[in-house]
């Protein structure tokens, strides 16, 4: 059985630690940990995890965020994953920052790199959203997901890197319902 995990950022290094970068953050600390590492290829960087005979295709989009989706249909084409293996871990405002919540399907919730994904391959497929909080002024949501974690919430985030990785061997091995019993409540 193969799955797709996708994590959502922007490439090139002056997005590199930004808020908006965590899923390319939450990729790189799951193939870090499992001392794997990405190669480029068509519309992205992947490497491949094998866990109690499943594989996982994790994927770092080269598409820029808005784009996405091309670079997710391409691999779901390619790797011939069913869009219910398909996990897009992505930051999400609308979450404290450092809360985790996996969702079946859903909306896009105005992300945009959510936005084209489901453009192209519809709605059904899970989410791995990750709380970047929403401390900005009026008008100041750009800047805000394209900075910094200040130093209190790196420490933050560099903690819940590794539940999320937790979180994604668990959707690919027990499912998205029990996932979700497990982790969303913390």
């Amino acid at each position: 059985m193969k799955y797709l995990i996708t994590g959502l950022g922007n490439i090139g290094q002056e997005y590199e630690n930004t808020r908006h970068n965590i899923g390319f953050r939450v990729l790189d600390a799951y193939a870090k940990a499992s001392n794997t590492v990405f190669t480029d290829g068509r519309y992205g960087a992947t490497c491949r995890i094998n866990i109690k005979g499943r594989t996982l295709v994790l994927l770092k989009p080269s598409t820029y965020m808005n784009l996405s989706g091309n670079a997710v249909r391409y691999w779901l084409q390619k790797e011939n994953i069913p869009n219910e293996n398909l996990l897009v871990v992505v930051d999400d405002i609308a979450l404290p920052v450092g809360q985790l919540r996996l969702k079946e399907k859903g909306s896009d919730g105005g992300h945009n790199g959510l936005a084209h994904i489901a453009q192209l391959i519809g709605q059904n497929y899970a989410r791995l959203r990750f709380g970047i909080g929403n401390d900005y002024p009026r008008g100041g949501q750009i800047d805000y997901v394209l900075g910094q974690f200040p130093p209190e919430d790196e420490k933050i985030i560099s903690e819940k890197l590794p539940v999320a990785a937790e979180m994604i061997t668990s959707f690919c091995l027990a499912g998205a319902a029990r996932t979700m019993t497990q982790y969303n409540n913390k």
